[in-house]
């Protein structure tokens, strides 16, 4: 393996913007680029999250606004991001598919997987000119999440029901054929794979419940093993894809099996909770690899007190030596309701605000500012400058 002596990324700290572009439980496609304004004001977003000492962000690339028709790439909604991030000096990771897809496409047919490796090569070979940094990218984004909504209970498009690892294999390969398709015109390229962080406890009063429990909790890893080559083999995977592991943290990403979510309390937890900082030593043991903290928040008055938490784990990751290579808000901007516009979740570091003639205006949450900025203070020796990098 090669060794990078530069630290990967531009900053510990990171931001994330929602990029949302599925079809939801209403059947209407969402754009939530276009829903938070962030496509109208990328150059002001990508200032103001330089003026919080973050200089590495991820963003998103929204494919069915640009292949429209197969093959036939329209990249107007992308330069005018790419520009900005040129223009800022702000380190983007790509995420390539955020849960939508061309209206053509069925996500389970063979073409899926050729047109989106097609997609992901087109992108990157357009995103090249903007930028003399590694090319940074996440093919496919919370493919243990996706599987589940829109695979498993089907509540979002395309609605499926009891097909969930069918899906998990397929976008697995998906992810894959990008990769794959990425290093032959950029072998520099890195990724950075993004799954949520779960624990499934055992219900105090259903003992009988605990293999069922462990193998709830196992399913988190299923994507990444296939990835690998742990698991289905004859898929292609290897241990070359696992680059870089992004953990999706919230506070409902523990719940009790066949039952309600671990309450989450700054000061006392519950027994049942599961420190960060475990969960993210468990998935070190498990690949080696390094890993961020890809997405976190809480929302509203629990800003603060999750920020600190947050905080508090990170250095207990770092004290045992597990490369943790930064931590990302997300979102970084507020963003409102999949199932409802008008519905604000104030989980940002900005929130929303009505302006005059439509525009969104940023608000910056001042008590979480105070936090992330206490947190940086901590952070900012926290990077490793020895990264490896899985031989291509």
């Amino acid at each position: 393996m090669k060794t990078i002596k530069e630290p990967l990324f531009q900053s510990f700290l990171m931001g994330g913007f929602e990029g949302a572009c599925h079809v939801n439980g209403q059947g209407r496609r969402l754009d939530m680029i276009r829903q938070t304004q962030h496509d109208l004001q990328v150059q002001q977003d990508y200032a103001l999250v330089k003026s919080q000492g973050i200089h590495t962000v991820r963003d998103g690339v929204r494919w069915p606004l640009i292949e429209k028709e197969p093959g036939v790439y329209d990249f107007s909604s992308l330069e005018p991001m790419a520009a900005a991030a040129q223009k800022q000096g702000v380190q983007v990771i790509w995420t390539l598919w955020h849960y939508g897809w061309p209206d053509d496409l069925d996500i389970f047919s063979p073409a899926f997987v050729t047109r989106f490796s097609a997609f992901s090569q087109a992108v990157a070979t357009f995103l090249n000119p903007y930028s003399d940094g590694l090319p940074l990218f996440t093919p496919v984004n919370e493919i243990s999440y996706f599987c589940w909504v829109g695979g498993e209970v089907g509540t979002v498009h395309p609605y499926a029901k009891s097909r969930g690892y069918e899906m998990k294999l397929q976008l697995v390969r998906a992810a894959l054929a990008c990769m794959d398709a990425i290093w032959k015109i950029s072998p520099e390229a890195r990724f950075v794979h993004v799954e949520p962080l779960i624990h499934v406890a055992v219900p105090p009063d259903r003992p009988d419940l605990r293999e069922t429990a462990y193998a709830d909790h196992a399913t988190q890893f299923e994507a990444y093993d296939i990835m690998a080559g742990l698991r289905h083999p004859e898929m292609g995977g290897n241990v070359k894809y696992l680059d870089i592991i992004g953990c999706n943290f919230y506070h409902d990403n523990q719940w009790f099996c066949r039952g309600a979510y671990v309450p989450w309390q700054e000061e006392i937890s519950d027994p049942d909770w599961v420190p960060l900082h475990r969960l993210i030593q468990q998935i070190y043991l498990r690949y080696q690899r390094p890993i961020i903290i890809s997405e976190t928040s809480h929302y509203g008055g629990n800003r603060p007190a999750w920020m600190r938490m947050i905080t508090r784990e990170v250095q207990q990751v770092l004290s045992r030596k597990i490369p943790l290579l930064g931590v990302c808000l997300y979102p970084i901007l507020d963003r409102s309701d999949w199932e409802n516009d008008d519905h604000w979740h104030n989980s940002g570091l900005w929130d929303y605000s009505p302006g005059e003639e439509g525009r969104h205006l940023r608000v910056l949450a001042p008590e979480y500012k105070i936090e992330i900025k206490h947190a940086q203070q901590l952070f900012s020796q926290a990077a490793t400058n020895e990264i490896p990098q899985p031989s291509v």
